[in-house]
């Protein structure tokens, strides 16, 4: 199956109508995805001569006693010392392809407490308090709320279309707003009134109104979004969160905002952004992101991994230089599952890229395949483990 099939299925999957047949293709696809934008340091030696020591030592080390079969995981490289060839350059990445992952495991073979990844699942919670279960409601009109009809695609996405497009009834001098929200395992996309398309992330949310009145396109979020604004110059659109600002007339860009993360990030793709928070203000340009703690009003502009952080929208994980608990925070809230540790979790940092769309265990035993850490899930709970 290629790679465009896969994403065609799996859309389907998101949109609740896979066949038994067609999920069971999705779960034996593989795929050998590699770390996008990161140069081979040419003073480590030859690629393709390191890439053999290292295979060696890894199947060394897992020796498997049983015959095996090779599996697709994308993961990397960690940086930890038993897979660092004595090099004092830092983290590198090789893409090693499948020979790498020689485990000793029975592809299709049912894993205990196995857990399935996210998909299409949010709640629409109107102006009056009223919600909607939107991974089962029916396609078509779902509700007509605030001078806007709210339609739910066959592809599972939120359309609002304001009355006055349709010479209907005039939008309402009064907004109204309506919520969408993300649980943890879910992610959902919209399409605003104003034509703008949002992504959310896994345990997120989106507050807009039903149709944008005034002189500014206005909305609030918790969690992650995406967004690529409509242009309107007389209109700007601005972003809240927890007391930070984004203000925009039409571009690209996603924001992350989760409470259990160290600050706030805004990352621009196209377009310019004005970034807000507290009495100071920076100016973005594509390619760039914009950092602030929680509990300071600093603003840092640094160059942006755009594969990395739009890696979850393109339905993938990708880590750089992360450690484990940064890790285990993405795969909580994607696998709706609560995360325990064990012991003192050593500052490693790992790299590597693998589809979010992989059972949870997929994951784990990547994660694992770098002999530095140990997982054991029970039921919704996973303990990490040196």
């Amino acid at each position: 199956m290629k790679r465009q099939d896969y994403n065609a299925l799996y859309k389907k999957y998101l949109a609740g109508k896979c066949t038994p047949e067609e999920w069971a293709l999705l779960n034996a696809f593989d795929d050998e995805p590699g770390l996008e934008d990161m140069a081979w340091d040419a003073e480590l030696g030859n690629d393709k001569e390191v890439e053999s020591r290292i295979f060696n030592k890894i199947t060394d080390a897992i020796a498997p006693k049983q015959p095996v079969k090779t599996i697709g995981f994308g993961w990397l490289y960690i940086a930890a010392s038993f897979l660092l060839l004595a090099t004092a350059a830092g983290v590198y990445v090789l893409n090693m392809h499948h020979k790498t992952r020689q485990l000793a495991i029975n592809k299709g073979k049912p894993v205990k407490n196995d857990i399935l990844p996210g998909g299409n699942k949010a709640i629409l919670t109107l102006s009056n308090g009223a919600t909607i279960v939107l991974n089962s409601a029916k396609d078509g009109v779902i509700t007509k709320e605030g001078g806007a009809a709210v339609n739910k695609t066959q592809n599972g996405q939120l359309v609002y279309q304001a009355n006055d497009d349709q010479n209907n009834a005039p939008v309402p001098a009064t907004m109204v707003y309506n919520t969408v929200t993300t649980p943890r395992g879910g992610e959902y996309q919209i399409v605003l009134a104003d034509g703008t398309k949002a992504w959310l992330n896994a345990a997120s949310s989106l507050k807009f109104p039903t149709a944008f009145t005034g002189n500014t396109r206005r909305v609030e979020i918790t969690g992650e979004v995406y967004f690529e604004v409509a242009k309107n110059k007389e209109k700007p659109f601005i972003v809240t969160s927890n007391g930070a600002e984004v203000e925009v007339l039409g571009t690209h860009f996603d924001v992350m905002a989760y409470d259990d993360e160290p600050g706030i990030k805004t990352t621009l793709l196209e377009g310019s952004v004005k970034f807000r928070k507290n009495k100071a203000e920076v100016l973005l340009s594509p390619g760039e992101q914009a950092v602030s703690a929680w509990a300071s009003g600093n603003i840092k502009v640094q160059k942006a991994n755009i594969g990395e952080t739009m890696a979850w929208r393109d339905g993938y994980f990708v880590f750089q230089d992360e450690n484990i608990q940064g890790i285990m925070r993405k795969i909580s809230r994607w696998y709706n599952v609560d995360v325990v540790y064990r012991g003192n979790m050593e500052d490693k940092e790992y790299g590597g890229k693998i589809s979010r769309y992989k059972n949870i265990s997929d994951v784990l035993k990547s994660l694992e395949l770098t002999g530095t850490i140990h997982f054991k899930v029970e039921e919704r709970r996973v303990t990490v483990m040196q």
